[in-house]
């Protein structure tokens, strides 16, 4: 799958990475002005569990059950 990574500033210089479907805009209940591209059209596997370098775990069930895939507040 071919996937839009956004990321945004957190707290104590973190950072957050949003997930979506390639040319997908971000939806509604994640949407925030925040957020800042960091890759386009990013190669992953379609049934990706994880994506170490953004720090996104479940990729593949986030964006069937939401949509989207987002960092971990653990992380």
């Amino acid at each position: 799958m071919r996937l839009d990574i956004y990321r945004r500033a957190e707290e104590d210089g973190k950072l957050s990475y949003l997930a979506v479907p390639e040319a997908k805009n971000i939806p509604e209940e994640a949407t925030n002005t925040d957020w800042e591209i960091e890759a386009r059209a990013y190669e992953a596997d379609d049934n990706a569990s994880q994506l170490d370098e953004y720090d996104i775990e479940n990729v593949s069930g986030q964006i069937a059950e939401k949509g989207y895939a987002i960092t971990s507040v653990q992380h």
